[in-house]
């Protein structure tokens, strides 16, 4: 197969890292000639222990996630990663070939909601530091929006941990207080500009996210959603098949 599809650019989830992918779905993507570049987001993999203000605005975010692609090319975003990716092609259309977005959102719509989230983010990285990596991952793993990875093997569910707790608590703090859900402005109102082709994609076990899939869509001018049956938020690792007959299907 060609190799001039490109190599996307894929960001990781909050709390995890670029190994949190997976090797299904880095092998099934560089199988098809989409070659990922993996990169850690600020604070996470190899990134742990940096807990420098500075480096965790969204503007240090996006610089790094430019530095990281050979663009134009496809940029390919989970959870907290589909959020910043969606910032990124907001801000540089120009830049992303195609959006992939799974479990995403383009933030919250009120500053009233953006203040609680901020509230409830600042106490939850003071936690974090105070109750060090192990509490918390335990605790986040144990999260309802988490509770159909249980089905995954032992062996994936103990790899995704140790992983987890290579983290740094206080990184994670700091990634919370710069890049947060509370702390990035909302993009609900600029979805309507976003012109860049979009895969939205959702578990059909996480209603909310297939709920905000479906309101994005609605706004996004060149966008679809894809829901796949029997996955919940993390669908990479839930229906790794499933998931890369839709990223490679669109980014082909």
């Amino acid at each position: 197969m060609s190799t001039k599809l490109g190599h996307p650019v894929l960001l990781h989830g909050f709390g995890g890292s670029s190994a949190t992918w997976g090797d299904d779905i880095v092998d099934g993507l560089s199988a098809a000639g989409l070659v990922p570049v993996l990169a850690d987001l600020p604070g996470h993999g190899g990134d742990a222990g940096n807990a420098d203000a500075a480096a965790f605005t969204l503007a240090a975010t996006l610089g790094r996630v430019a530095s990281w692609g050979d663009w134009p090319t496809d940029l390919v975003g989970y959870s907290m990663g589909a959020r910043l990716a969606l910032h990124f092609a907001s801000a540089n259309p120009e830049r992303v070939r195609r959006l992939v977005l799974e479990s995403g959102s383009p933030g919250l719509a009120t500053e009233a909601e953006r203040t609680e989230r901020r509230r409830a983010d600042a106490e939850l990285g003071m936690e974090i530091v105070e109750q060090g990596i192990e509490t918390f991952v335990d605790a986040w793993e144990e999260r309802p929006i988490f509770e159909s990875r249980r089905a995954l093997s032992a062996e994936i569910r103990g790899g995704q941990r140790a992983l987890r707790l290579l983290n740094d608590p206080r990184s994670l703090a700091a990634a919370l207080e710069g890049c947060g859900t509370g702390a990035l402005p909302s993009l609900w109102a600029a979805l309507s500009d976003i012109e860049t082709p979009t895969l939205l994609l959702a578990g059909a076990l996480d209603r909310k996210f297939v709920d905000i899939a479906e309101q994005m869509a609605e706004r996004m001018p060149n966008a679809h959603v894809v829901v796949v049956p029997g996955a919940g938020h993390t669908v990479h690792l839930e229906r790794p098949a499933e998931w890369l007959a839709a990223v490679r299907g669109f980014l082909r």
